[in-house]
């Protein structure tokens, strides 16, 4: 009867197979857990061929050790890019010489650029996940994770709630951020 109820439901809420989110971890209806890791973005194209190559070769080794199912997300979260501007009028104000100034001054110049296109700037977040029923395989197999994206140079973390609800909120909404409020009603 409640899946009956949820698949004529017009709120996503109901037919979304989600208990909870909580520890960094969404408990499925299913009492499964996904969780995973963030992994810190690095630009290996400005190194030298042969650390780019040995980035590469290793990120290889860490994806065929992977034995479970897992899912590699690439997600965009926007920047408010005045937080920046303001930022670096700071750094403006305390430039040491005119040299640091007008090198701010250029970065100040570029980053009004994405304030003012149509374009939002975005950060492209990337996270590894994962599920499983046991929270320990789960915590074994992060700790694993962090560790051997350590060894090739990257810098990774469990994921927040806060992460899952923006990876939930990504996936529902197809990448579309919405700032509805509350909406009460006198009944």
């Amino acid at each position: 009867m409640a899946k009956k109820m949820a698949s004529n439901s017009k709120y996503t809420e109901d037919w979304i197979p989600v208990k909870s989110i909580q520890g960094g971890m969404i408990l499925l209806d299913s009492n499964y857990y996904v969780t995973g890791i963030k992994v810190e973005p690095k630009n290996i194209f400005i190194l030298d061929p042969q650390t780019q190559n040995n980035i590469i070769f290793n990120l290889r080794n860490f994806y065929n050790i992977i034995d479970y199912e897992f899912w590699l997300i690439v997600a965009d979260r926007p920047v408010d890019i005045n937080l920046y501007l303001s930022q670096l009028q700071l750094q403006y104000n305390d430039a040491p010489n005119g040299i640091v100034r007008k090198l701010v001054s250029q970065d100040i110049r570029k980053a009004e650029l994405f304030g003012s296109s149509a374009v939002n700037a975005v950060d492209t977040e990337y996270f590894i996940l994962f599920r499983d029923k046991k929270v320990e395989v789960l915590q074994k197999r992060i700790q694993t994770m962090i560790s051997q994206l350590a060894s090739t140079g990257l810098i990774s973390r469990q994921v927040s709630d806060d992460d899952m609800k923006f990876l939930l909120q990504n996936f529902l909404n197809g990448g579309v951020k919405n700032e509805f409020g509350t909406v009460m009603t006198n009944v």
